[in-house]
């Protein structure tokens, strides 16, 4: 028995996912990408796959199918990307180096901080301050070398 009553994913193909033609899945592919690049629609906490399908004029089975096959994630797992790139680029915007991490979650669209914090760990390998802190090392480092270099020029 397995400690922890932990078991090994096992991996699940739904047989409508083979059904659906890949022309179908391509273009939900594309109308996913618009809506979540151009539109930004995982800025809202409360986005759901039935509200994209609904969104698309489609169901939620072939928004899984899309999600799944086209991106190799689940519908929450995709959001959650979209909402980390996200923080990642606020987190490196230096007009905004200011807000705090809840502020960031928020603004990104997680429901709380502890589900940002889960999310940006799980796919970066690391905190978000962490990261944060890492990027403001990597900018007064080179910083600093910029000044040496200017230092050395003058001599």
């Amino acid at each position: 028995m397995a400690k922890y009553n932990y078991h090994e994913k096992k991996e699940k193909t739904a047989a409508y996912r083979t059904e659906v033609s890949p022309v179908v899945i391509d273009g939900i592919y594309e109308q996913i990408l618009r809506k979540m690049i151009v539109e930004k629609k995982f800025l809202d906490p409360t986005y759901t796959a039935k509200r994209l399908a609904e969104d698309l004029n489609t169901n939620t089975r072939y928004i899984s199918a899309t999600v799944n096959l086209r991106f190799q994630m689940n519908f929450s797992e995709l959001v959650s990307s979209f909402r980390v790139r996200e923080a990642i680029g606020m987190m490196t915007d230096r007009r905004l180096l200011d807000l705090t991490m809840g502020e960031i979650a928020e603004a990104c669209g997680f429901a709380n901080r502890q589900s940002f914090y889960a999310a940006f760990f799980r796919m970066q390998g690391k905190t978000p301050l962490q990261y944060k802190k890492d990027f403001l090392k990597k900018l007064e480092d080179a910083k600093k070398k910029k000044a040496e270099k200017r230092q050395q020029k003058k001599q």
